[in-house]
């Protein structure tokens, strides 16, 4: 449990910190000017990398609630979880394979050419980000629906607390539907505006989650040496 605590922390550390680090002033749907600031961004890569380790680390916390959720009354919920975990996980390092490293790779050779190779550059970065666009929709609704899995299956345990199995999904559901905006809309305002108060919620939801596997570990040692 200890494990898992320290991976729910480090995981929503390190998607926060990520975050952080990636250049948000342009609209991202404007991709000349998306385009030019991604250009200028040092810690670009560096900010993905760092954002799908965090994903990896919440992944395999989430892998641990399963197993936990599988000896109870929610099992076949639990399994399913962890299969849109791991699904989720694939579609995020598909989605920061194509967004953190081959459009960095597109936008600085476009940024570097002069016409007339310039604009045919751009309509190639710009397919690369249509792809992005693709895998970030199919990965935000993966894992809302996965959220929301975990949260019925937490609420069907009585093991843990009822408001343990909410957060995921008052988070998971307009996360999900972030996805379906992305797929219409691109990054347009209403998909980000759907999008971020939603992935905050989930990050709550993680830290939660570590502070609960923490105190279980720490009940559980107590209990052993009582013993």
């Amino acid at each position: 449990m200890r494990g898992a605590s320290v991976a729910a922390f480090g995981g929503a550390l390190l998607l926060f910190g990520g975050t952080i680090l990636h250049p948000s002033g342009a609209d991202p749907n404007d991709a000349v000017a998306a385009f030019s600031e991604y250009a200028d961004a040092q810690l670009w890569i560096a900010s993905h990398l760092t954002q799908l380790l965090g994903v990896a680390l919440i992944v395999c916390a989430l892998i641990q609630l399963s197993r936990l959720l599988a000896s109870g009354s929610a099992s076949g919920l639990a399994w399913i979880g962890a299969a849109g975990a791991i699904a989720s996980l694939a579609a995020a390092a598909a989605t920061q394979a194509v967004d953190g490293i081959a459009l960095k790779m597109m936008v600085d050779a476009w940024a570097a050419a002069a016409e007339p190779d310039k604009s045919t550059l751009f309509y190639a970065t710009y397919g690369v980000r249509q792809i992005e666009v693709g895998l970030a929709s199919i990965t935000s609704l993966l894992f809302g629906l996965t959220t929301c899995v975990y949260g019925v299956a937490v609420i069907s345990d009585h093991r843990l607390a009822k408001w343990l199995g909410w957060l995921p999904i008052i988070g998971g559901i307009p996360t999900a539907i972030a996805g379906v905006v992305i797929a219409y809309t691109g990054f347009s305002g209403l998909a980000m505006s759907i999008n971020m108060p939603a992935n905050s919620l989930l990050l709550i939801w993680i830290i939660a989650l570590g502070v609960w596997f923490w105190r279980r570990d720490t009940e559980e040692s107590a209990t052993g040496s009582s013993e």
